[in-house]
């Protein structure tokens, strides 16, 4: 399985962020294609990797088992109707771009058969602690559903969903999550800073403990939920703080937040999915 080839159409940060995760898992660098108008960057992946490096999409996919489309959303259907004539039966394509949902990029193949998987990395994937969720057509055999699989996990977490309107979902959690928390983090070092804190000790007292909070919940069994119970004394300052956050309705305010971009999602796959000449 690793030493298939692997086609990238895209050399961007997500591209170099897989790219780095495959050749850490041991997927052969050599089969490793990548195809991008921007010679830079090509020279850059080159000269770090040593993967193959392509300006021709259609010579960059000849003699791949696995295409990744990594490419801009406005981009992908001027990019797919460019490849659909060379595709072939036994490709799988792999599309990482946000908000492209399966049919469409079906049609615009248009390739009796053909197996694709649609893919939702985030941002952290950059550092190899990504979370993406994955959505098969029917063509996609077992083997191609391990082969996405690992190498998507190459780059964090990797799970499947059967159902590809929760894509939606999965956008507005954990593909828009980074920033929520991002934002989090720039509200405690605020608030710290105001409390008297230099700015330096309040950003790595707010990373810090971002960062211990996370590791926590990843290592233990028991839920968010019991955890924060358990550092929440009856009567102390994390129960005073917690109060704050309940009497503001934090609960709703992420529920809203996580509707209005699912809502965003579904606008953006319903423009990006129409048809142009």
């Amino acid at each position: 399985m690793k030493q298939c080839t692997i086609a990238f159409i895209g050399g961007g940060n997500m591209a170099r962020s897989l790219i780095g995760g495959l050749i850490s898992n041991q997927f052969t660098a050599e089969n490793i294609h990548v195809s991008d108008a921007n010679t830079e960057a090509l020279d850059n992946l080159a000269s770090r990797y040593n993967v193959k490096t392509f300006t021709d999409n259609l010579a960059a996919i000849a003699d791949a088992d696995v295409v990744i489309l990594a490419v801009k959303p406005q981009q992908l259907q001027s990019v797919i109707r460019q490849i659909a004539p060379a595709w072939q039966q036994d490709k799988l394509l792999i599309s990482i771009a946000a908000g492209i949902r399966l049919d469409d990029i079906s049609r615009w193949l248009d390739f009796d058969g053909a197996a694709i998987v649609r893919a939702m990395p985030n941002t952290p994937s950059l550092v190899q602690a990504g979370a993406t969720a994955l959505c098969a057509n029917n063509y996609v055999t077992s083997e191609q559903h391990e082969l996405a699989e690992s190498m998507l996990r190459a780059v964090g977490l990797a799970l499947w969903i059967s159902d590809e309107k929760q894509m939606d979902a999965v956008t507005a959690l954990s593909g828009s999550g980074p920033a929520y928390f991002f934002l989090v983090l720039e509200a405690l070092q605020t608030a710290g800073m105001e409390l008297g804190l230099p700015e330096e000790t309040a950003r790595l007292l707010a990373l810090e403990t971002s960062f211990g909070a996370a590791k926590m919940a990843l290592e233990s069994d028991e839920s968010a939920c019991v955890l924060r119970q358990r550092v929440t004394s009856p009567g102390g300052t994390t129960e005073r703080a917690l109060d704050v956050f309940e009497q503001g309705d934090l609960r709703g305010l992420f529920k809203q937040a996580l509707t209005a971009a699912a809502q965003r999602a579904d606008e953006l796959a319903e423009q990006l999915g129409q048809d142009y000449d």
